[in-house]
């Protein structure tokens, strides 16, 4: 499977923005947008200049899109499936994404980061209704229970991922039983649910593929 392998650091300062692509790393004073470095390849001399229409959508589309840890071609597969549904496609895209599993294990606090996710749900050790699904982008339907497979709960991975969940809690389209450590998708969020992503200009990226 095609993944990117590169500093991941180097992706949040290009956009300027935490994309928590490290976990507990991006919630500490050594995340590399805390020092205030200019973005790769930008001279911090160089005049500034507005940047077009299309540089704007196209950083928007970057954003996203390297926040979920995708590559274009999965990410613009994506996007066609959501245009091709009823409603407002950006919000549609949305949903998309937050329903891939990885995401969810993300979001149940089983890993630090999508990334993280991946690996175990690459790794086999995670179960959809008690089957295995290795596949990150399988797409969790509401009333959907995700475990952790039992021989998998001693990870330290996932005990210390776990700790997140008692300082912040699930989103509300989640259910979670850390003890159990087992999680239920009770529904498709709306896209006014997706806080932590409400600076993300949506239409903007609708655009950019429409050109």
């Amino acid at each position: 499977m095609a993944r990117y392998t590169g500093p991941v650091c180097r992706m949040c300062r290009a956009e300027q923005k935490k994309l928590m692509l490290k976990g507990e790393r991006c919630r500490s004073d050594k995340c590399a947008i805390n020092r205030k470095r200019a973005a790769p390849g930008k001279d911090p001399k160089e005049r500034t200049v507005k940047p077009s229409d299309y540089r704007i959508q196209l950083r928007e589309k970057q954003k996203l899109r390297r926040i979920y840890g995708m590559l274009e071609k999965q990410f613009h597969l994506f996007f066609e499936r959501a245009l091709r549904m009823s409603g407002i496609t950006g919000e549609n895209l949305f949903v998309f994404l937050e329903r891939r599993l990885d995401n969810v294990v993300y979001r149940m606090h089983f890993a630090a980061s999508r990334s993280q996710a991946r690996q175990l749900v690459l790794h086999g050790h995670l179960r959809v209704n008690g089957k295995l699904v290795d596949v990150p982008s399988y797409l969790v339907r509401p009333g959907d229970e995700v475990t952790v497979k039992e021989s998998s709960k001693s990870l330290t991975v996932i005990k210390n991922a776990l700790r997140e969940f008692g300082k912040s809690g699930v989103l509300p389209w989640l259910e979670l039983d850390p003890d159990a450590m087992k999680g239920k998708f009770l529904s498709s969020p709306r896209r006014s649910d997706i806080t932590d992503l409400a600076d993300i200009k949506e239409q903007m990226i609708v655009e950019f593929y429409s050109k």
